[in-house]
């Protein structure tokens, strides 16, 4: 028999004993990460580091890192890696199906926290609301899509579709289209709602000219435009603001 190993005077002295030398070096950097969102909440960490603590679930046993710098790279900032396309989040290495599950399931809670402070609420009182709903749905998706959200006479939604889905930087929409679903909701007055993906959300020409196509269509079945607003990463335009409506 060999001759004993002496014991480990942390532990004679009741410390916890430190990491051994084949512990990964990740794990304590999990530890203070959770740490710091626990003690500040998100605003205490950067992107890359709050899509650390979203990698960490599906990803248990490796340094995430370098994957969550490579997805802020690619895409930006941490809303735009959530909305981002599955196949596009797919051609990053290291990306599979477990890690896109849990980005997209991000996306689709903050989208349902955003659309249940409009809930049973008067729209047009709860403005900050529905920019926050409409920014956190469209804002940072890779096309263009176009959302109609038809009101009541309180003002209160009865639906939130959308009409149209197009290219980088340009979607059908067909006004009397938008009118027929009015008339099937009982819909008294409406909100249009697109995004830019290009991030600038001045309107152009056609946005304008088709909005007033809408407000032509609609106004004789006594049905109120009461916005049209567009979104984009570096904000958002109100063609009621800007007095285009």
């Amino acid at each position: 028999m060999g001759a004993r190993r002496p014991p480990d005077p942390s532990l004679l002295a009741g410390e916890a004993p430190g990491p051994t030398e084949t512990e990964p070096h990740y794990l304590g950097h999990r530890d203070r990460l959770r740490a710091r969102f626990a003690q500040g909440g998100a605003d205490a960490l950067p992107d890359y580091e709050l899509l650390e603590l979203a990698l960490f679930r599906a990803i248990p046993r490796r340094d995430v890192k370098p994957l969550a710098k490579a997805l802020i790279r690619r895409f930006g900032s941490f809303a735009e890696v959530i909305s981002a396309e599955p196949a596009r989040l797919a051609e990053i290495e290291g990306i599979g199906a477990a890690v896109i599950a849990d980005l997209k399931l991000m996306e689709a809670a903050g989208q349902r926290l955003a659309r249940g402070a409009i809930a049973d609420r008067p729209l047009l009182s709860s403005w900050s609301a529905v920019l926050d709903y409409c920014r956190a749905t469209m804002a940072f998706a890779a096309r263009e899509q176009f959302r109609v959200l038809f009101l009541d006479r309180r003002n209160h939604l009865i639906a939130d579709e959308i009409q149209g889905r197009g290219t980088v930087d340009h979607t059908p929409v067909y006004p009397r289209e938008v009118a027929r679903r009015a008339l099937e909701l009982s819909a008294t007055a409406i909100i249009l709602a697109h995004n830019h993906p290009s991030g600038d959300p001045t309107p152009s020409a056609a946005d304008i000219r088709m909005t007033r196509e809408i407000v032509g269509v609609l106004d004789p079945l006594g049905v109120v435009v009461h916005d049209h607003v567009i979104l984009g990463r570096e904000g958002h335009a109100s063609l009621k603001g800007l007095k285009l409506i």
